[in-house]
């Protein structure tokens, strides 16, 4: 398997897991068995859980249009390696600063993701 598409396969890897935070933190706060009831007025969870749901939210939005771009440019032959390393490890530290609270470091992440995308966009015009 080509470099571009390894980096697919661990960006929806990142995808798969970044909802278990989230998750577990519902789980110790509330117990295992009101979360599988799934209760009417939950108390809110902590902030950084609720910035972890962001995260994987965030990530669940563009990995549709990375998935595509270097589908495209597997199919045509094309080297995105760079563009997709650049998005992945964007999106990798993203999650981490998101969940952490650090904004700009978040908004300077999720700016290279999307460099990240544009280098394989430019790449296969």
């Amino acid at each position: 398997m080509d470099t571009q598409l390894t980096y697919l396969a661990w960006s929806a890897f990142l995808c798969i897991v970044l909802w278990l935070p989230y998750v577990l933190e519902r789980i110790q706060s509330q117990g295992l068995g009101n979360v599988l009831t799934y209760p009417e007025n939950p108390p809110a969870p902590a902030a950084w859980a609720q910035r972890a749901q962001r995260a994987h939210l965030n990530l669940v939005e563009n990995l549709p249009a990375f998935a595509a771009l270097v589908i495209i440019a597997h199919l045509t032959g094309v080297d995105a390696a760079g563009g997709a390393a650049l998005f992945f490890w964007a999106r990798v530290v993203h999650a981490v600063v998101h969940i952490m609270g650090i904004s700009y470091v978040r908004t300077l992440a999720f700016a290279a993701s999307w460099v990240g995308m544009l280098m394989i966009f430019f790449s296969i015009l």
